[in-house]
């Protein structure tokens, strides 16, 4: 799996300690992990948490990444921003057992954790504990099990729903505020880490005709 992990500005300055414990606990699982940042606070590239909604679609709807790690202060706005994109169903998650249930019973594909609400003494290990329930058991058996039918019945409802209610990626892409596009793909290691894993040439094409 290839997993991208995205941080806004307000919690940039807790990218690495995020990226070391989540390369800790999926890297030995066989899993890639992808860090588009933002690396620091002051990195000349910002992004607020409406462009790692758009970020975040970017690199599902392309094929680059399986799974996108982001959040924010709270990981409400984060989580808001990219369900507000298609194809993206992202989760709220502030402790383990919020990781687990929702591998089981969403089955998504992005996760918004809150960076900076709770994070004190032993944040670290609550984030681990985190990662390591995200992938303790195949995605989508249900929980509990005997819920397993219904409740994979409302997440193909809930698919369905979201192609009628979302446009379409490209069309997104070419609508949005091309300023805003801009600055969201202009982290510095954005280049080599997304074309070499962009599935989908259409998005690749015309995120390189606007560079």
């Amino acid at each position: 799996m290839k997993i991208a992990l995205i941080n806004e500005n307000s919690q940039a300055a807790k990218n690495e300690i995020i990226e070391k414990t989540l390369r800790g606990v999926v890297e030995p699982l066989g899993h890639e992990v992808f860090n588009y940042g933002m690396y620091s606070a002051e990195d000349e590239a910002q992004l607020t948490y409406v462009q790692v909604g758009l970020l975040t679609a970017i690199l599902i709807n392309s094929g680059a990444a399986d799974l996108v790690i982001t959040g924010c202060g709270t990981g409400e706005g984060a989580m808001l921003a990219a369900n507000s994109f298609p194809n993206v169903l992202c989760g709220h998650v502030v402790d383990p057992t919020d990781a687990y249930q929702f591998t089981q019973v969403n089955n998504g594909n992005a996760i918004a954790l809150p960076f900076a609400k709770g994070w004190g003494w032993g944040a670290e290990l609550n984030l681990q504990y985190v990662f390591e329930k995200l992938f303790v058991s195949e995605w989508g058996l249900g929980y509990p099990r005997e819920r397993a039918v219904p409740e994979q019945r409302n997440k193909k409802i809930l698919d369905e729903v979201k192609k009628i209610t979302h446009h379409d990626m490209m069309t997104i892409l070419k609508n949005i505020d091309q300023d805003f596009l801009k600055e969201t793909i202009a982290g510095p290691k954005f280049k080599d880490l997304f074309f070499a894993n962009c599935k989908c040439s259409e998005i690749a094409d015309y995120l390189k005709s606007i560079m």
